[in-house]
């Protein structure tokens, strides 16, 4: 979860439940609970982003 530029919290899923309905909603219900107090003092709602870690790694350059 990140509010601006700043990220708040991340999550590990697991990508065989993304086709469940409502597993991430689940999520983010959470978080937006956890940070409620926080939520209300930022200027803009919060974002989500869900990524593939592993895919992630396999597409940076190499050293």
């Amino acid at each position: 979860m990140y509010l601006g530029n700043d990220l708040i919290e991340s999550v590990p899923i697991n990508d065989k439940d993304l086709q469940v309905p409502g597993y991430l909603g689940k999520f983010k219900r959470n978080l937006k609970i956890k940070y409620q107090v926080l939520l209300q003092q930022a200027p803009e709602p919060p974002e989500f982003l869900v990524i593939n870690p592993d895919l992630q790694q396999s597409t940076s350059p190499k050293k």
